[in-house]
């Protein structure tokens, strides 16, 4: 602001553990938005070290940030940000081609996702052909694609409604279950209550962070 330098988040301290299910929630303007960016390894804090896989992710440059991305954090956001051009294979695809993978390698890798979030029948739609349920399960499957060892989602039903909302986080959970870590970004405590940790920010800071008691059984 101006000359002067507000902390986004201040002396946070949490550590995730492989096949974690955990929903970090807060108010608009909480920090959780800088938490996610610096947990996916899209910026880095200005002070303190943030360890990925025992690699100190706080030094790396931009090359390396990119290809820890494309690598190991797979991205689902709240507006799905699917190309509308390309139907839903060539979407989920497109991590690959970043990657280097071969075109035979990436088309079976793609078909093989879309099976897994239940969209095989749908290979050839676009993103306008495709409900708002079904862009989600694409979106899912791109993020999969790369067998990353983080989920990233930030408000993932945001922009669905109740039911279909509900068969989105039924997903969640059988990735979960098939032995992913998965992080939720969200602001909605209905959300939040299918994760099995919730951690809670306010101005910058954990305030709380204890295990989800309310966690809904599917």
């Amino acid at each position: 602001m101006g000359e002067a330098d507000i902390p986004a988040l201040q002396n946070i301290s949490l550590q995730i553990d492989k096949n974690e299910y955990v929903a970090i929630m807060g108010p608009s303007g909480s920090g959780k938005s800088t938490l996610m960016n610096i947990l996916g390894c899209l910026d880095t804090p200005t002070s303190g070290h943030y360890y990925f896989r025992r690699v100190d992710v706080s030094s790396l440059d931009d090359d390396a940030l990119s290809a820890m991305r494309n690598k190991e954090i797979g991205f689902i956001f709240q507006n799905f940000n699917l190309l509308p051009r390309l139907n839903a294979l060539q979407n989920v695809e497109l991590p690959l081609i970043y990657a280097g993978i071969a075109n035979v390698e990436r088309r079976k890798r793609a078909l093989t996702a879309l099976e897994r979030v239940g969209l095989s029948d749908r290979l050839d739609h676009r993103p306008n052909e495709l409900s708002g349920g079904q862009r989600q399960r694409v979106a899912i499957a791109r993020a999969l694609v790369t067998n990353p060892g983080i989920l990233l989602a930030d408000e993932p039903t945001g922009a669905l409604d109740s039911k279909t909302g509900a068969e989105i986080m039924r997903l969640f959970q059988d990735l979960y279950m098939e032995g992913n870590t998965i992080i939720l970004i969200t602001h909605e405590q209905e959300v939040a209550d299918y994760a099995h940790r919730n951690i809670h920010i306010r101005d910058g800071k954990i305030y709380s962070d204890s295990p989800n008691v309310k966690n809904k059984k599917i």
